[in-house]
């Protein structure tokens, strides 16, 4: 096994985003937050936060990691690698 091969997710991500207004994703593991404004997502590529207006989650697949967003999108941001934590640390953080 090369390199590449160790750091490569074991799924894709691909995101649609068609005239600023459906956002196509997969590879989504699990919602962390959302409303209007943003939806907060980890995902196989680590978090990704999905800003805009009006925006609503119309469909998400668990057991495929599809999902599909309505509303103006205005920023999708990779903010880093989601890692659990324990209850214990997040509350002495």
């Amino acid at each position: 096994m090369t390199n590449d091969e160790k750091t490569t997710p074991s799924r894709e991500q691909n995101i649609i985003l068609q005239n600023a207004k459906r956002l196509s994703l997969s590879g989504v593991k699990e919602v962390l937050s959302f409303d209007e404004q943003a939806v907060s997502l980890d995902t196989d590529l680590g978090r990704l936060e999905v800003r805009g207006q009006s925006l609503k989650i119309d469909s998400f697949n668990t057991a495929t990691g599809d999902m599909l967003i309505f509303g103006t999108v205005y920023a999708l941001v990779y903010t880093g690698v989601t890692q659990k934590q324990s209850f214990v640390k997040r509350l002495f953080r």
